[in-house]
């Protein structure tokens, strides 16, 4: 509970009961970004084995197939949204695809991830950028379409990651450069394309982050249990841990706007101090 003592001090005493709360539910679906927990607990223990069974190839030109899937899903997953509509986001009608998409991707395992990430990827951004436009954002806006992309490197934590940092505001400050030189240059030239060379900047950048969460997810595929059920189990797991990301990254930047950056975030460090307070306590 919310405490009313020395609120002088309390970067959170700005915020109304309403945006506190907001804050407190984006602080646990940042803290909670762990694809391979979720798809640990989706599975079992396959990702190891299933590692050992992914071809070199794969290992070897990850980021460039991630990098890729993610060009093309942004080039083609905007086309369809209505950009004008107001309301919830659609997060079970991308679910049941992107489900419906590994099912019958997970019958050829890993020899189909050529076929079935880029689409996979697609569909998993138009469910971003549909809670982005629930969240108030211009889908118009390159920077906003660039942010979508963020969430794809915001939800995939590096085993190079120190715990001890705020994970969320180190990783969006890391991208932030590359997304404002993309932002411009997509500006002077009228649209984001994927020619642009801080474009592929970007998309490099967040490839390298969101491969790590991609290689989780064909190792598991790789392991040859109830084919597509696996498939479907895992891409249900994937979506869901980024559509949990989308929520918490665009929730803030709507508090951003209305409170500004700094004063949202000294408020998510009190309330993600006080979580591992209590944490530790019991």
């Amino acid at each position: 509970m919310r405490s009313t003592a020395d609120t002088a001090n309390d970067p959170c005493s700005a915020f109304s009961h309403d945006d506190f709360e907001r804050l407190q539910t984006s602080v646990d679906l940042l803290d909670n970004r762990s694809f391979a927990t979720k798809l640990t607990s989706a599975v079992g223990g396959v990702i190891e084995r299933g590692v050992e069974l992914l071809p070199s190839s794969v290992h070897d030109g990850l980021t460039k197939i991630v990098a890729g899937s993610l060009s093309t899903a942004l080039n083609g997953a905007l086309l369809t949204m209505d950009k004008d509509t107001e309301g919830d986001s659609w997060d079970w009608f991308h679910k049941a695809v992107v489900t419906a998409t590994g099912a019958a991707g997970g019958a050829t395992g890993v020899a189909g991830a050529a076929v079935e990430l880029p689409i996979s990827t697609a569909i998993m951004l138009r469910s971003i950028a549909d809670i982005a436009r629930s969240h108030g954002e211009d889908l118009r806006s390159d920077e906003v379409r660039l942010s979508c992309l963020q969430v794809f490197a915001l939800g995939s934590p590096s085993p190079a990651d120190d715990v001890a940092e705020t994970g969320y505001w180190l990783v969006r400050a890391t991208l932030s450069e590359a997304v404002k030189d993309a932002m411009r240059y997509a500006s002077s030239q009228g649209a984001a394309n994927a020619s642009a060379p801080w474009f592929v900047v970007t998309i490099h950048k967040v490839a390298e982050r969101f491969g790590f969460a991609v290689s989780q997810k064909l190792a598991a595929q790789a392991v040859p249990v109830l084919g597509g059920i696996m498939g479907a189990v895992v891409n249900y797991a994937f979506i869901d841990h980024f559509q949990d990301t989308a929520r918490g990254h665009f929730t803030i930047r709507a508090l951003e706007r209305q409170y500004g950056q700094k004063a949202v975030k000294d408020c998510f460090e009190r309330i993600r101090t006080d979580k591992q307070s209590n944490s530790s306590r019991r």
